[in-house]
């Protein structure tokens, strides 16, 4: 796992509580972050109930209003959790198609950055599996399966990519579809039975070897 990865929403956006109290008024954007986080760790127990934005305002003392002055609606807050997830994911991509060389290795970083985020942020794992979207507005559910036929399409070109010139295969462009397909379900699978154990099964479990076998 890249050592660059994000891993939560940014600590140093939220000021220290002592410095929060001697100001009357949060920093333009602060109560945003605070919103934002609270939501993601209150996805974080498991076995949790839809989460009400009453729910939420009670976490954070403040009115539902207060809410709504910062988002118009629920559906906005999680659109913030999918915009960071998106953000974090493909930069991590990005850095991962500049540091390594080959496809197969770009590949299988890829797959690895992917799990150990989930693992790292269960709020967020329950949202990228839809597990907190079911109740949600429809195009929240339609955001995360573009952001994993993304993964797919990346997955898919640098498995391309790695194919051998010589003695390759008749069907490389086949070959790297259905096995970046593989990869992807193989994310999914694991992100899914992370959030449905109540975060007991870590995704990256016998990760190497898994991708061994998946992944020559």
């Amino acid at each position: 796992m890249p050592e660059s990865a994000l891993t939560s929403l940014p600590e140093d956006a939220l000021p220290s509580e002592a410095a929060a109290a001697s100001r009357k008024r949060p920093r333009p954007g602060e109560r945003r972050i605070q919103i934002l986080q609270a939501l993601a760790a209150m996805l974080e127990t498991p076995g949790a109930e839809r989460i009400t934005t009453a729910a939420l305002a009670s976490r954070l003392d403040v009115s539902e209003a207060a809410l709504y002055r910062h988002f118009a609606s629920k559906a906005q807050m999680f659109e913030g959790l999918i915009d960071f997830i998106e953000q974090s994911v493909f930069t991590l991509v990005q850095q991962i198609a500049m540091r390594e060389v080959s496809g197969e290795a770009r590949a299988r970083q890829i797959v690895d950055m992917v799990l150990h985020f989930g693992e790292r942020n269960p709020g967020m794992t329950r949202v990228m599996v839809g597990d907190a979207l079911v109740f949600e507005h429809e195009r929240l559910q339609q955001r995360m399966n573009l952001f994993f036929d993304k993964i797919e399409a990346a997955l898919r070109q640098n498995l391309r990519e790695a194919a051998p010139s010589a003695d390759a295969s008749p069907t490389p462009d086949a070959d790297a579809q259905v096995l970046a397909s593989l990869l992807t379900a193989f994310v999914l699978g694991r992100l899914q039975r992370y959030a449905r154990s109540g975060f007991r099964r870590l995704p990256s479990e016998h990760l190497e070897r898994s991708l061994a076998r998946m992944v020559a």
